[in-house]
């Protein structure tokens, strides 16, 4: 895909984060962008931002993790528009620890949202971009910790290891269909978002109940600490707008992996060696 002027872009997840960055970016291309997230009061931010900056753009309340919203949103972008161009399935959420640990609420909401979503997205839009007969593009979000060996929360590990299986199989799917459409999958490090603020829209359905005991002095301890780090590492961490460009540059090559944060490299390697030489997983 190497024309965007005029050409149509839906965006889940849109905003705030690497969805706005992603969404700024295609205003700046000429694109028509349907903007769709859970979130209404940022959502009307969003869309007033676009349009003040020269976009014309259509925002779309969406929980990605009910089809019948995401099929909503399909319709009312071709009501609009007419056509779909690109694809970015980028809603996702972070809850949960480890396996044991984590509730049956926590799997539920990140696999609705991270995963779901996802799949909502392809089974509602690709009927229409394959039909459309024209070069287009799908870009799920994933995470370099769909890549690698560990992360603190199992449910957002999980999740962000699936879609990038699930990418990588409708890359193939679609291939071998001599299709048009085109796919990439966005494996980002530390970026500067709302991640860990995730809870703002966490359904009421799906809330934890109040812990029924306090965690012990060494587990708060280190709770507590692997919060700051993640703070500061999110804090501190590429701009969305630097994802988007890469992301561009992506689409234009065709290039199927987007990997953004280079120091991740060495991990991934060691855990792909580890796989093939069938040893334990190690840490980089």
């Amino acid at each position: 895909m190497q024309q965007f002027k005029n050409h149509v872009a839906v965006i889940t997840g849109a905003a705030s984060g690497i969805g706005l960055g992603i969404a700024e970016r295609c205003v700046q291309e000429g694109m028509r962008v349907v903007l769709a997230d859970v979130e209404a009061a940022a959502l009307r931010q969003a869309e007033s931002n676009l349009r003040a900056a020269g976009g014309t753009v259509l925002a779309v309340q969406t929980d990605v993790s009910h089809y019948a919203d995401v099929e909503a949103l399909a319709q009312q972008s071709l009501d609009a528009f007419g056509a779909v161009h690109l694809l970015v399935n980028n809603a996702g959420v972070g809850s949960g620890g480890n396996a044991w640990e984590s509730s049956l609420a926590d799997w539920e909401w990140v696999i609705g949202v991270n995963l779901m979503g996802v799949i909502h997205g392809l089974r509602a839009f690709v009927p229409i971009m394959l039909a459309q007969n024209d070069d287009g593009h799908i870009v799920n979000t994933a995470s370099a910790a769909g890549l690698l060996n560990y992360h603190p929360s199992s449910p957002y590990q999980v999740t962000k290891h699936a879609v990038v299986a699930l990418s990588e199989n409708l890359y193939f799917s679609l291939a071998y269909q001599r299709s048009r459409l085109k796919v990439s999958v966005l494996c980002p490090g530390w970026v500067k978002t709302r991640i860990l603020e995730s809870e703002r829209n966490r359904p009421l359905e799906l809330q934890n109940p109040p812990p029924s005991q306090a965690l012990e002095p060494e587990q708060l301890k280190f709770f507590e600490q692997v919060m700051r780090d993640m703070r500061h590492a999110v804090e501190t961490g590429m701009a969305p707008q630097q994802v988007a460009d890469l992301v561009f540059d992506a689409i234009r090559k065709e290039q199927f992996y987007i990997l953004t944060h280079p120091e991740f490299n060495a991990s991934i390697q060691q855990r792909l060696e580890d796989i093939i030489q069938q040893r334990n997983p190690g840490f980089e």
